[in-house]
């Protein structure tokens, strides 16, 4: 009896001891990853739209998340006028787009100390040198090498956010120290998420190898043609406004998926947040918390796909 009684001990022991190596290796499968609970927001320094910064952050803030600012040149960002005033009536959509509650949000975000100090992407991330320069290989050796150091810290935050506005179209979708950063991300299995002319950042950022878009084959959204200013763009920190869309999203993101891919613009839906992991896009304003929350599912229940 004894000796059956020992037998069963061991076989208990053995049989838990395989249930603990099952779950330390589901816990390593790819794509299951440590978080950090930490998240950077990328703003451009010519004007942000108020809630798809405070979409996203209230979401992430209340998940348990700290949040990173960071701008191309370290200067604090500042939210567009329209997207603090409640009375401001969006052009194509013929209605107010900010109420009085959010107005009041970005316009305590504004009134804090929380953007004054955000990192400084050019001081951060290496310039590519130019083919001209007279030492390229040399310059070619150090930027890469400053890019390897980058990646490290990349790897304390779980995700990226590239909040929207006017002002990404100007300091952001061709940015390559930006496109530098996305691919980082990306290389580390972490999610990207952009937001009305923020996903332009998306397209524009190509493989090193392939040339292609990064979201090329990829289902995405965006500020689609439907909801573009015939004219009037604004942005900050220029005296003579902009007059006339500078481009057209839509077309650039269908350009950039490719035949496999396809860009959703849900034009007469209510919301537009498309997860196509790891890339998560949301179409413009009113989308903004919703696309918090698919990245905050895309990092906490492992959501692949969402709205396709």
């Amino acid at each position: 009896m004894k000796m059956k009684m020992l037998k069963l001990a061991v076989l208990l022991l053995l049989f838990g001891a395989a249930l603990t190596d099952q779950a330390s290796a589901n816990d390593a499968k790819p794509g299951k990853q440590q978080l950090n609970k930490r998240v950077l927001f990328v703003l451009s320094e010519f004007g942000y739209w108020g809630e798809e910064l405070i979409g996203p952050l209230d979401v992430l803030e209340a998940a348990g998340y700290k949040v990173d600012f960071a701008t191309p040149k370290g200067t604090k960002p500042l939210a567009l006028p329209p997207s603090m005033d409640p009375n401001y009536v969006d052009p194509p959509l013929g209605r107010t787009v900010t109420t009085p509650d959010m107005a009041g949000k970005v316009k305590q975000v504004e009134a804090s100390s929380k953007l004054d100090h955000p990192l400084n992407l050019t001081q951060w991330l290496p310039a590519k040198p130019y083919f001209s320069s007279p030492n390229y290989l040399s310059e070619l050796f150090s930027y890469n090498e400053s890019l390897d150091k980058v990646a490290i810290d990349v790897q304390k935050y779980d995700a990226l956010v590239l909040v929207g506005g006017s002002g990404p179209i100007l300091d952001m979708a061709n940015n390559k120290r930006l496109h530098d950063l996305i691919r980082m991300f990306l290389k580390a299995g972490k999610p990207v998420a952009g937001e009305c002319y923020g996903v332009a950042v998306l397209a524009f950022t190509r493989d090193e190898i392939t040339e292609k878009s990064i979201i090329y084959g990829k289902r995405v959204t965006g500020h689609p043609l439907a909801f573009d200013y015939n004219d009037g763009h604004g942005y900050l920190k220029i005296d003579h406004g902009f007059q006339g869309a500078p481009y057209q999203l839509e077309f650039i993101l269908k350009d950039a998926v490719g035949p496999d891919g396809q860009f959703i613009g849900n034009v007469g839906k209510k919301y537009s947040v498309i997860v196509d992991y790891p890339i998560i896009t949301a179409r413009t304003t009113g989308d903004s918390e919703l696309c918090g929350q698919k990245l905050v599912e895309v990092l906490e229940k492992g959501v692949k796909r969402f709205g396709w």
